[in-house]
């Protein structure tokens, strides 16, 4: 397909062309960039179009057997043409086949999104730890059979509109070889797993991922870790990690033990879902920066958090055995008393919930019918509606649902969009949504985080301009995890575009409504082909599995396209 966008004013990390442009996509690339012209054949001459081209339109008729298909051409009425945005934290992997999820990326100009997060995902293996475990974080994938990254790859390929880049997840890892054993690995443990993490780099995998919240991450020390990263800096991937110890006040040692991994291993880093105030933000990320590694990190643009309840509600040496397992424990009167007395009063410290935790947990989602009508309830309301205890009616819930619960997570102390926008403007931060798209009442970042940056970053705090935004969502994660040749709007770039409205971009959803559509992107092109036409799915599914481009070094700087200014690089 060759696609003609017109009157587009054209943005990347590079800055902004003067004036409105013209724009030919071909062959999945941006073929020509040129000057729009009032006149069709001023146009048709800078741009090489024929007069077909410039018409454009779909043809309504099937294309017979062996026929071009048709051109299309669309007016951009000056709206900014950017490089598709990258979601570097993503739980779609196996929701990206869903329409709604697709809309959902694709109504934010995403184009690519990065799974295996968090030190659980479907590859290696069979993907069944994963499958129970992150039951509530990623649901379940329709198409991956078990095999490894190159297989899990294979899955996207030709079949939804957007790409998937994946992490080798270490705790999927350790799973495989070590099953729920709590124990540091023997040296032959440790060689095999070392040897998965080597294979799925090999088969394009774009660095390792740790959870070490979760269960079997938080069973792995620094030293181990440090072995598995090892295979990771031989191949140029990217070490990212959910860091030890619920953030915030907490991030200096989950930022020391990091940087001994680092040290350890010469892997770079990355710090997922980096959330904490501004200063402690900024004073972690600079003393990674001494100690010889520009970090870089994501954070979401809203508070709150999301994650599965069993994590901050149950031990850990609970919830590392099976599922059958911990449902018999917590249907176990006895059990559940043990827990109240023992466990229940430690939890209070956990992520900064404090004592009234009940009340600082929306329920997101159940799998459960018989609960249905407490989505979007806090523990606290549920409890009161039941005439039930807090702890009771929180176990109740999560053995009904067979565990496959999550909640999102409110804090002490909200931070103010000025403090957000003060972290997200520091030079490495990197778009990620940390979105989770299961529920009837989620969490709105998944649905609402990319629109919302360019909202609040660059129209309403001004804390970024239209360059460093496109930075921020696109080029700075495309040269971190080597997504290829996109990123960038230039001549013989991969033609993944965005179409966005400066003026009505923004999150439609909420943490009261957070099922709504982001608004300002209606017009999206993966490979050049429109993906989004108008605001719709057009059923098109050019996307891929984008296996890490080692050709192109660590933080490889795409060419200039001409424009203004550099962004800065990556440091603290």
């Amino acid at each position: 397909m060759t696609v003609l966008i017109r009157n587009a004013r054209v943005v990347d990390e590079t800055g902004e062309r003067g004036g409105l442009h013209d724009v030919l996509l071909a062959g999945g690339r941006i073929a020509r960039i040129a000057p729009a012209s009032a006149g069709r054949a001023g146009a048709q001459r800078r741009l090489g179009t024929t007069d077909a081209a410039w018409a454009g339109g779909l043809d309504p008729r099937p294309p017979s057997p062996g026929s071009p298909r048709p051109t299309k051409s669309i007016d951009a009425g000056g709206r900014l043409l950017m490089p598709g945005f990258v979601d570097a934290h993503s739980h779609a992997d196996g929701a990206v086949f869903d329409p709604d999820v697709q809309l959902a990326l694709l109504r934010q100009g995403v184009t690519t999104v990065i799974g295996g997060q968090d030190g659980v995902g479907f590859a290696p293996g069979d993907g069944a730890y994963g499958t129970e475990y992150f039951a509530a974080i990623n649901g379940r994938h329709p198409r991956y059979a078990g095999g490894g990254v190159a297989d899990l790859l294979a899955t996207y390929e030709g079949t939804t509109p957007l790409n998937v880049a994946t992490l080798v997840p270490a705790g999927t890892v350790r799973s495989a070889v070590m099953g729920r054993s709590t124990a540091a690995p023997s040296s032959s443990e440790l060689a095999e797993m070392r040897a998965l993490v080597a294979s799925g780099l090999a088969d394009g995998a774009v660095g390792l991922s740790t959870g070490l919240d979760y269960v079997p991450g938080l069973f792995a020390d620094a030293a181990e870790l440090a072995e598995l990263c090892r295979p990771v800096a031989d191949a140029g991937g990217v070490y990212v990690s959910h860091m030890r110890g619920g953030y915030e006040a907490n991030s200096a040692a989950g930022i020391d033990e990091i940087a001994a991994i680092a040290a350890a291993s010469g892997v770079r880093v990355h710090v997922s879902h980096f959330h904490a105030e501004p200063a402690i933000v900024r004073h972690e990320l600079s003393r990674l920066a001494s100690a010889g590694d520009r970090a870089s990190f994501d954070a979401y643009p809203y508070t709150r958090g999301c994650s599965i309840l069993a994590m901050p509600i149950l031990p850990a040496e609970l919830t590392v055995r099976s599922a059958d397992e911990v449902l018999q424990v917590l249907a176990d009167p006895v059990e559940r008393e043990r827990l109240r007395l023992d466990w229940f009063p430690t939890i209070a410290g956990y992520a900064s919930l404090g004592p009234d935790w009940p009340g600082m947990l929306t329920l997101a989602h159940i799998a459960a019918p018989e609960f249905d009508w407490a989505h979007g309830l806090t523990l606290a309301e549920g409890a009161a509606r039941t005439e039930r205890d807090p702890i009771d009616f929180a176990l109740d819930v999560l053995v009904a649902a067979r565990l496959e619960v999550n909640v999102v997570m409110a804090v002490q102390h909200e931070r103010s969009d000025a403090e957000l926008a003060e972290i997200l403007s520091l030079p490495g931060a990197i778009g990620g949504s940390d979105g989770i798209f299961l529920g009837r009442h989620p969490h709105p970042r998944a649905r609402g985080s990319f629109a919302r940056y360019l909202a609040l970053l660059v129209r309403e705090q001004g804390a970024l301009g239209w360059a460093d935004a496109s930075a921020l969502v696109s080029t700075r994660a495309v040269r971190r995890f080597g997504l290829g040749d996109r990123g960038v709007v230039r001549e013989g770039a991969i033609a993944d575009l965005a179409l966005v409205d400066p003026d009505r971009v923004g999150a439609g959803a909420s943490y009261a409504a957070p099922l709504e559509f982001a608004d300002g992107i209606d017009d999206v092109f993966v490979a050049g082909v429109p993906v989004l036409a108008d605001g719709v799915l057009t059923g098109a599914t050019p996307g891929t599995g984008l296996r890490a481009d080692r050709g192109r070094g660590p933080d490889a700087r795409p060419p200039s396209s001409g424009a203004a200014r550099p962004t800065e690089p990556l440091e603290a």
